[in-house]
């Protein structure tokens, strides 16, 4: 058991090499470090979008337990869903510009799970699900905006915090930061709930 601020607060991790994820947990002026961890992100036959993202906070989170025994590690991961079929990564303007494409006048869930590796003690997960409304994108907006703020790193094709704000016509959110790709009122919470100090 922690002992508030008699007891130094346990080594907390971020595994994930994204600058965005790093960037939302520094909201919580927690010390961490951020490590690259790696998970097989393919998606198994029959797993539901919500079970991939689950196993890929887990797995992400996990890979760094041998490494780091005694440390509170934080794993995340983020699977968007159009129509029941999963959008990765683009990776390239011609990827995005066909998910762009296909999100157009559509709604499409964005599942961002969270889990938090602990030594010694079951790990804690949650899922926050938030929904984004495209409006109708001509082929013109879409190579703009492709040219303006290419995400080939980002599930969905864009960046809700830049100017992909102008893609949507609503974003349905229990969690801002979720989109992003950390649920910070999720990650305060299974911190607070495990004892983590200050949080």
């Amino acid at each position: 058991m922690l002992k508030g601020h008699l007891t130094a607060p346990p080594e907390l991790l971020l595994a994930s090499g994204s600058r965005y994820r790093a960037e939302l947990l520094q909201r919580l002026r927690l010390p961490f470090q951020a490590i690259t961890s790696e998970a097989d992100e393919t998606q198994q036959p029959g797993e539901a979008a919500d079970t991939l993202a689950l196993r890929l906070a887990h797995d992400k989170a996990a890979a760094l337990r041998d490494r780091f025994p005694q440390a509170w590690i934080i794993g995340s991961d983020q699977v968007a869903v159009l129509d029941g079929r999963v959008l990765g990564k683009p990776g390239n303007a011609a990827t995005a510009h066909a998910q762009l494409s296909a999100a157009s006048g559509r709604s499409v869930n964005f599942l961002t799970a969270v889990a938090l590796d602990l030594p010694y003690r079951p790990p804690a997960h949650a899922l926050d699900v938030t929904q984004v409304q495209f409006r109708k994108l001509s082929d013109a907006s879409i190579r703009r905006y492709i040219e303006i703020e290419p995400a080939f790193d980002c599930a969905g094709s864009f960046k809700c915090e830049g100017y992909g704000i102008t893609l949507f016509e609503h974003i349905r959110a229990e969690d801002p930061t979720a989109l992003i790709g950390l649920p910070l009122i999720a990650v305060a919470r299974l911190l607070r709930e495990a004892g983590y100090p200050g949080i």
